[in-house]
């Protein structure tokens, strides 16, 4: 059996905006499904809402999303980062994400050398979702 873990983010009612906007940053395959479209019942204005949406990127990363029905209700606090690591390898398209999520978003600590000798940097994108980005000093 393999397993994996990943993230799956909740979000108000931007489910779809934020999975396309991920999707014009890592690429791949995008698949969602709506309340109505999955037999959902409930507040009809709930119907074109996503009930569940996946990314399944090139590189492996699955993300998955959807949004609260509005009886659900939803807590306002988020204490979620995700965490994009690599190597030098892997700096060209990482400072690529970087970039991409930063558009319309807030750069809490610009991709610079962090202290610890990789290159680190912070941002908050435009839907609220924080994201950690770490580039491996290469080896010396």
């Amino acid at each position: 059996m393999t397993s994996r873990l990943n993230p799956y983010l909740g979000f108000r009612d931007d489910a779809r905006q934020a999975l396309e906007f991920y999707q014009s940053v890592f690429g791949g395959d995008l698949r969602i499904g709506t309340f109505a479209e999955m037999g959902a019942e409930g507040d009809p204005a709930d119907a074109d809402k996503v009930m569940h949406g996946q990314l399944e990127t090139t590189n492996g990363y699955v993300l998955m999303a959807s949004d609260t029905p509005a009886a659900m209700g939803r807590s306002e606090t988020n204490n979620i980062s995700l965490s994009l690591s690599g190597d030098a390898a892997d700096a060209e398209d990482l400072r690529g994400y970087f970039r991409a999520l930063s558009a319309g978003g807030t750069v809490l600590e610009p991709l610079t050398p962090a202290p610890w000798g990789d290159e680190f940097g912070m941002v908050t994108d435009r839907f609220g979702v924080s994201w950690l980005v770490n580039i491996s000093a290469p080896a010396a």
